[in-house]
């Protein structure tokens, strides 16, 4: 359940503007952001999802003050699912650190990967079989092909306008980090096949085809962006995908919207594109229940 978070202090109703005209306000604000963003009504509720992807370079321009404005003046802000980790979970992984970055037993990744698919990593490292963890490879391959090491969040731009403002917000949902780590150090290696051929395929279309995508998001082009092989990348080679939680994912988003929705006032949530736009994901999944995502068409075009 995602409690209200409502901002602090109320002043006289004679000096306020209508509680219509403060939404539309936001709403018109929001509008102007650069990247994609759905509003979505229902009675006097508003939920505004601001669609984020990873790996976009920290020195990419964009216009952000929007998104900014539209966040300080919302009844609420969600963000991405968040891990919680104690100080053991930290010192278990760092005592396997080996496990994450190296493959088991002295093997490589032709130990796994068909012959072609090996021939292509080669291709693209430049080196023989590899003997990194198939979590370290698949984060060299992404950068071939434009992933930037240095990135910058949507999220984190909005957690600046949060601090700025003292306004209270929540994760979606909470991991626990013991999970997370008994997963990721107990999970084979096959398990991330899926994850290194795309990675491979986002390595061979080059930086190029990042830029591409990074440009396409900020323009809202949204099919193209989920049509890049880098963000396919990044979806495969995701921890919800690689550990097959996508649907566990999924639902707490789903959730996470009606609850929004049956609130109030205005909130904006930032969440993964992909999850947004894909086939029957959150804005598939609103619009049939006959509700109107306000926003760039998320939909390929059909062949």
């Amino acid at each position: 359940m995602v409690a209200a978070l409502v901002l602090p202090g109320v002043a006289a109703a004679a000096q306020e503007p209508a509680a219509s005209d403060a939404v539309e306000d936001i709403v018109v604000t929001a509008r102007r952001i650069e990247g994609p963003m759905w509003e979505v009504r229902r009675g006097d509720s508003v939920l505004i999802l601001v669609g984020a992807i990873e790996g976009l370079p920290r020195d990419m321009e964009w216009r952000t003050d929007a998104l900014v404005s539209a966040v300080e003046r919302a009844d609420r802000v969600l963000f991405p699912v968040q891990g919680q980790a104690s100080l053991a979970d930290v010192g278990r992984l760092i005592w396997r650190i080996r496990t994450l970055t190296r493959q088991p037993d002295g093997r490589t990744s032709a130990d796994y990967l068909p012959p072609e698919l090996e021939a292509r990593v080669e291709r693209i490292t430049g080196e023989g079989p590899s003997r990194k963890s198939f979590l370290m490879l698949s984060a060299e391959l992404m950068e071939h092909g434009g992933y930037a090491r240095r990135t910058r969040p949507v999220s984190e731009i909005v957690r600046r306008a949060v601090r700025a403002n003292k306004k209270a917000a929540e994760p979606v949902g909470v991991y626990r980090g013991d999970e997370m780590i008994d997963r990721v150090l107990t999970t084979p290696p096959q398990a991330y096949l899926d994850c290194i051929e795309a990675a491979t395929t986002a390595a061979e279309a080059g930086p190029e085809d990042g830029a591409r995508r990074a440009e396409n998001w900020r323009l809202r082009r949204i099919p193209a962006v989920l049509a890049s092989p880098l963000e396919q990348a990044v979806g495969a080679c995701s921890y919800w995908s690689v550990m097959g939680q996508g649907e566990r994912l999924r639902g707490i988003w789903n959730q996470a919207a009606d609850q929004a929705l049956s609130e109030t006032g205005v909130t904006v949530a930032i969440a993964p594109l992909r999850l947004l736009a894909e086939p029957d994901g959150v804005l598939d999944r609103l619009a049939a229940q006959g509700l109107e995502p306000l926003g760039p068409d998320w939909r390929a075009p059909p062949p």
